[in-house]
């Protein structure tokens, strides 16, 4: 007999109970990340501040645009999350099989902060997204919790700058 696959630290998440995705749509900042990534660990120090604008579709999925600065210009970068099987689970679908990456909606309080974790393949990170670019204490120890119970640490947890967004992008600067 095989050994069960190891459980994704994906299903370890508990997703907010009763969330309603309308309450999330509008304007959130990205406050913090925890990720393994590589890239982001050799490039925390060129870390743009990064606005997030949601959208519920057809009652069930999101329309996120991302606005970022890249080399001083504004991008805007356009993903459609898709309802997955269970609620407060997205997919989102890149161009290759390979490329989906699973969301989930941890902990949110539509008013001031929602966690949310993406998931490749083995490789797990954690956003934690405010209603400003700042949050209180208590949110940010709740985020490191979060950040904990799936294996991340400090050393992989990186903040953004609260000065800088982006509001929109022109017509060449639009990543689908």
């Amino acid at each position: 007999r095989r050994p069960p696959p190891p459980q994704s630290a994906l299903e370890k998440v508990v997703v907010q109970e009763g969330l309603s995705l309308p309450q999330l749509s509008g304007d959130w900042f990205l406050v913090g990340m925890a990720s393994r990534c590589s890239y982001l660990a050799e490039h925390s120090h060129q870390l743009e501040a990064t606005k997030m604008t949601m959208t519920i579709l057809d009652g069930q999925s999101l329309a996120i645009s991302t606005f970022r600065k890249l080399d001083r210009m504004c991008w805007e970068i356009r993903q459609h999350y898709l309802p997955a099987q269970t609620p407060g689970h997205f997919l989102l679908k890149g161009h290759r099989k390979s490329s989906k990456v699973d969301v989930v909606v941890g902990e949110a309080h539509p008013s001031s902060f929602v966690v949310l974790y993406y998931q490749k393949g083995h490789s797990i990170s954690v956003k934690l997204y405010g209603r400003s670019s700042q949050v209180s204490d208590a949110i940010m120890d709740k985020f490191e919790q979060r950040v904990r119970a799936v294996g991340l640490s400090e050393d992989v947890t990186y903040y953004f700058p609260t000065y800088g967004f982006c509001d929109s992008a022109d017509e060449f600067h639009v990543l689908d």
